[in-house]
């Protein structure tokens, strides 16, 4: 006679011959994830991001920045460009970049993926509804820019927004190259640059 055992919900169940030893609750071996965990996203996130992406700028502008085949082309493309913030394995921000080889952005940028260029366009930031007004937008781009700068032959990241989000971006080191030649519906946006020539801050857990 056997016994099935799963502990886990992504493990797949193995068996135990018989007699099991009953261990209390209270002793058994609790199994978590990591509180706080930040790693590249893959395809399997897909949904996770289009779920908080859409909430956050569909409300607010009507448009996404990126649809969700776009987000699993960039994210099968160029999963390092990417950077999810996961609590206790729950996806609460991240960031989707991609290669770019000209010197300003154009409409072409939005959708696709240039490798081996030293330039990354950063398409989207984005935070779930639940964990906004925590800091954790700022936290997260000064993480990706960091790692960013331990990636050989990076130099620059490239974005556009609109004035409002400005002050955000500029605190974080970027400068305004200018009014952007991108628009989508009827919106305007400025480009921003951040130069990412130099070593990453002495810090930490930095990742480099």
């Amino acid at each position: 006679m056997t016994q099935q055992v799963s502990g886990s919900p992504f493990l797949k169940p193995f068996f135990l011959k018989t007699p099991v030893r009953v261990v209390s609750p209270l002793r058994q071996r609790r199994h978590t994830l990591p509180a706080s965990e930040f790693r590249n996203l893959t395809p399997q996130d897909a949904i996770s991001v289009f779920e908080i992406e859409r909430e956050a700028f569909v409300s607010v502008s009507g448009e996404c920045p990126l649809t969700l085949d776009e987000v699993l082309n960039f994210l099968g493309q160029c999963p390092e460009l990417s950077l999810g913030w996961f609590e206790e394995g729950q996806l609460v921000a991240f960031i989707i970049g991609s290669g770019w080889d000209k010197e300003r952005l154009s409409q072409e940028a939005m959708t696709q993926h240039v490798p081996d260029t030293p330039t990354v366009h950063i398409h989207v930031l984005s935070v779930h509804r639940h964990c906004r007004q925590q800091g954790k937008g700022s936290i997260l781009l000064w993480r990706y820019l960091q790692y960013l700068r331990c990636m050989p032959g990076l130099r620059r990241a490239l974005l556009i927004c609109e004035d409002f989000l400005m002050p955000f971006y500029l605190k974080a080191g970027f400068k305004e190259k200018g009014p952007s030649a991108i628009s989508v519906s009827n919106m305007h946006f400025r480009e921003m640059e951040y130069t990412l020539g130099g070593q990453a801050y002495a810090r930490r857990n930095s990742g480099c």
